[in-house]
């Protein structure tokens, strides 16, 4: 079966962006409560808690992944026994991988109080905020939570997505009315498990209507289930090194910096945070499209879309994190007051941390997409320690800077030239490898261009915080646009980006139309 890919993503994103829209505006309105009503050392405990528990998760291994890679061929040629079989080990998988996080959560709960350096507020028992996070993140596992994969596979993220828009809704007016009137911080973490209980319980009814030939069933043969087994293990480094791009750096302000300085990093890391959620929505719902498309279409189709895809997604991301830079700092005026507000260095790493966080996300897809987790096994561990020394050298002499700047760095010099020479010795020629560089480093050396006219453009403006948050948005919106188009108007790949662009809108705005220079007819003026 060939899959809609392009309907099917097309929905997957709609869907994504307004689930994420509503992940952003509705934990941005309770922040904002939490920290008005309870305080920044509460916003601090939970971006603890969240890094602790990411660490946990190890035990889930990249299964999630392997599983719903094992489906992309079976989808494509009708093999119902064989998804069944699938579905099943997939269940047994979870629910070891449940009592795993339940045990390994057990076992390094004495040792929680050491990650934070300071005071906890006195009226909240730390264990017992633990185990409330711990139950939620083990509850996710045993819960169904295998038959999402068939929503993955099939390219349809974007029923989740409505799910999660609907239970989200519920627990932050459950917890909205918790902070307000009962100001019970244990009441709070409770809704999130009741309503994780929720969200996989609905999840797993409605991948069964869509699809109920799959039930749970069969067994594979002894071959296929190593062979899922290696892609598991192959994926296990890769979930390390991930995990300590996203966690090692909150653990690592709390034990050194404090809860205090924790809260406000988190509070302009929010927004970073909130964005790059919207890239993995983008990103995440091609990625079945993708592994369909390695099966059904040729090395140089793939080739070439891999050119647009890379183009028009790196000029987002030179869009979004130059509109960070210009809006970053009357926002957090705006929202937190001058005295909880961090320097404006601190924002111009975050621009940068934000797009070669994109640029490795589109590589990363690709790699995912056509499953080279067994050469890249090694790429994301050698990158996490590189972050992780770093930030033990850097977070006392450099503080905040140090953090970012360690990421920013193992990204650079380690995880991004390892994956593209992975990505151009397995699934394209090296041969094609010029060209896409060219993609990406003119995109690139076009994104520090805007970045720093930008900053020219939005530093020494004066005036309220509205005024220059409109003004720093127009700027971060117009200049990277305007600059990309001057640059490359006239280059092939703009051309085919846009005619890719407009068969995404069903033209309906006609960027070749207005963007592309008319070639002139032979022999006129």
């Amino acid at each position: 079966m060939k899959i809609e890919r392009t309907k099917n993503a097309k929905k997957s994103i709609a869907a994504g962006l307004i689930f994420k829209v509503a992940q952003m505006i509705l934990p941005f309105f309770m922040r904002t409560v939490m920290l008005y009503y309870m305080g920044e050392e509460y916003l601090g405990l939970n971006g603890l808690f969240t890094s602790v528990l990411q660490v946990l998760n190890l035990a889930e291994l990249g299964v999630g992944s392997a599983m719903v890679f094992s489906m992309y061929k079976p989808i494509a040629e009708d093999d119902t026994p064989r998804i069944c079989a699938l579905m099943r080990l997939y269940r047994t998988y979870y629910r070891v991988i449940g009592l795993v996080v339940a045990v390994a959560g057990v076992a390094i709960a004495p040792f929680i109080p050491k990650l934070i350096a300071g005071d906890v507020p006195k009226e909240l028992n730390v264990y017992v905020l633990y185990f409330l996070n711990l139950g939620a993140t083990v509850l996710s596992y045993w819960l169904f939570a295998y038959k999402n994969c068939l929503l993955q596979a099939h390219q349809r993220t974007d029923v989740s997505s409505i799910v999660g828009i609907i239970t989200n809704i519920l627990q932050y007016a459950i917890q909205l009315f918790v902070i307000l009137y009962l100001k019970d911080y244990y009441l709070y973490l409770i809704t999130v498990l009741a309503m994780q209980v929720v969200n996989n319980l609905v999840t797993a009814v409605l991948a069964g209507k869509m699809y109920p030939q799959y039930r749970p069933q069969g067994r594979l043969d002894p071959s296929e289930v190593r062979e899922i087994n290696g892609r598991v293990r192959d994926l296990f480094a890769g979930k390390v090194g991930q995990v300590v791009f996203r966690s090692v750096d909150t653990i690592v302000i709390s034990a050194v910096l404090g809860l205090t300085v924790l809260g406000r990093y988190q509070s302009y890391f929010f927004i970073i945070t909130s964005i790059t959620g919207v890239v993995d929505i983008m990103m995440n719902a091609i990625i079945a499209g993708l592994g369909n498309s390695f099966l059904t279409e040729t090395k140089e189709k793939n080739l070439e879309d891999l050119k647009k895809f890379a183009f028009l997604f790196l000029w987002l991301g030179g869009v979004c994190a130059c509109l960070l830079i210009g809006m970053y700092q009357p926002f957090m005026e705006i929202w937190v007051g001058k005295e909880k507000m961090l320097p404006y260095g601190i924002v111009l790493c975050l621009g940068l941390y934000f797009f070669i966080y994109a640029l490795n996300k589109l590589l990363n897809v690709y790699k995912d997409a056509a499953g080279l987790w067994h050469v890249d096994r090694f790429r994301l561990l050698t990158a996490a320690a590189v972050n992780l020394i770093l930030n033990i050298l850097w977070v006392k002499p450099f503080g905040l800077y140090g953090i970012l700047l360690s990421t920013v760095a193992a990204w650079v010099f380690v995880a991004i030239p390892w994956i593209l020479h992975n990505i151009f010795t397995r699934l394209f020629e090296r041969k094609d490898r010029g060209a896409v560089l060219t993609v990406l480093l003119g995109e690139s050396a076009g994104a520090v261009l805007s970045a720093g006219l930008v900053v020219l453009a939005t530093v020494f403006l004066k005036g309220s915080p509205w005024l220059r948050l409109l003004l720093g948005g127009a700027a971060g919106a117009v200049i990277p646009l305007a600059v990309t188009i001057f640059l490359y108007r006239k280059t092939q790949v703009f051309a085919d980006s846009m005619r890719f662009a407009d068969r995404l809108t069903k033209n309906k705005l006609h960027l070749h139309r207005r963007l592309c220079p008319k070639k002139r007819k032979e022999g006129g003026d």
